[in-house]
């Protein structure tokens, strides 16, 4: 089976990491967001991708010059201007020559939704297109989807309150969908799947859904990002690509300063810092005196002599200097202007 994967947006929520790497090419332990989604897929029988681009593309044809990851084929479909979600998906489908069932992803949705399941349901179904929903405890943070008890999507509820939920059931950003669906979406126009498509399928009766109860969490906040590298790196999911160095306790550190860390390649890691519970990525210098707790520190990054990071990210390629004190989810990178003995303070991880 054939896939588009959603890759286009700027990546706003997870600004300033995004300003110089489209956030699916963010690392998450050792690999990009993507490789992490195409590993995913491929597992499900997905040989083929077509990423929908859009910000940043040469970010990804650099990256894969092959034109293969995470040994899933890849050819690129590059808007010239957004055409939003929908028509995104008829520009991508098209520019590859899909002419049969396919599936579509949402590129910073990491989650273990049977995907297998969700297309043999929408074959015997033989529905137009099928939306993969997630059971979630609180919906009042997303639009819930009504279904009826053969599956075929109702209405859509944005945002309800607990109390008022017809639904816990939730858009997981996994499509299945036939070609005849983008006959909806007018050419090279914009239009939305979620508020536009969709809601025009339901009227025809041809939209259904199916719930599942998995691990599901949306990447593209700095809350959701760090969630996913802990996920992985404390065994909350298994099952995914595993670095060619794994995480073990941190070396040459005082017997405090143990944990479960990963360490990637070329690390420079002075005898006199501390790590604990924390990633840090290819080539990252950590000089005297500097600590690193359960924070996340990405490719080419240099923490300064009696810097103190706690709970953070560290963009790639980001000097940090000396004495600077990083708290409570900051998150700095290449263009944030820092200075010695600088303290940010971030938006918390509750």
């Amino acid at each position: 089976m054939r896939a588009v994967v959603l890759v286009g947006g700027e990546g706003t929520r997870l600004r300033p990491l995004t300003f110089h790497t489209p956030k699916q090419m963010l690392r998450v332990i050792g690999f990009p967001m993507l490789e992490r989604v195409l590993h995913r897929l491929r597992g499900f029988g997905v040989d083929e991708v077509v990423l929908s681009l859009g910000y940043q593309p040469d970010a990804f044809r650099l990256a894969y010059p092959t034109g293969e990851a995470a040994g899933v084929r890849l050819t690129y479909a590059i808007e010239e201007e957004p055409l939003d979600t929908a028509g995104a998906i008829r520009f991508a489908a098209e520019s590859a020559g899909i002419d049969e069932t396919f599936l579509v992803v949402n590129g910073d949705i990491l989650t273990d939704l049977d995907v297998k399941d969700l297309i043999d349901f929408h074959l015997d179904r033989r529905s137009r297109a099928t939306i993969g929903l997630v059971r979630v405890d609180n919906p009042s943070q997303f639009g819930v989807v009504v279904k009826d008890e053969h599956g075929r999507a109702l209405r859509f509820v944005e945002k309800p309150s607990i109390e008022s939920a017809p639904s816990h059931d939730i858009n997981a950003g996994i499509y299945i969908l036939e070609p005849s669906a983008l006959e909806l979406i007018p050419q090279g126009g914009k239009m939305s799947i979620e508020r536009e498509l969709f809601p025009q399928l339901v009227e025809q009766g041809s939209l259904f859904a199916r719930a599942y109860e998995c691990y599901w969490l949306d990447a593209g906040t700095p809350k959701n990002y760090y969630r996913a590298i802990r996920d992985i790196l404390f065994g909350a999911r298994m099952g995914e690509l595993v670095p060619p160095r794994a995480w073990y306790p941190a070396p040459n550190q005082p017997e405090d300063a143990i944990g479960h860390c990963y360490f990637g390649s070329s690390v420079q890691l002075s005898s006199v810092s501390r790590v604990v519970g924390s990633v840090i990525e290819d080539g990252v210098e950590i000089a005297d005196g500097a600590t690193i707790v359960d924070s996340v520190v990405l490719e080419g990054a240099r923490v300064g002599p009696g810097s103190v990071i706690r709970g953070s990210i560290v963009g790639a390629h980001t000097v940090v200097p000396e004495d600077v004190h990083l708290d409570e989810l900051a998150i700095v990178a290449e263009s944030t202007d820092l200075h010695p003995g600088d303290s940010l303070v971030g938006v918390g991880q509750s």
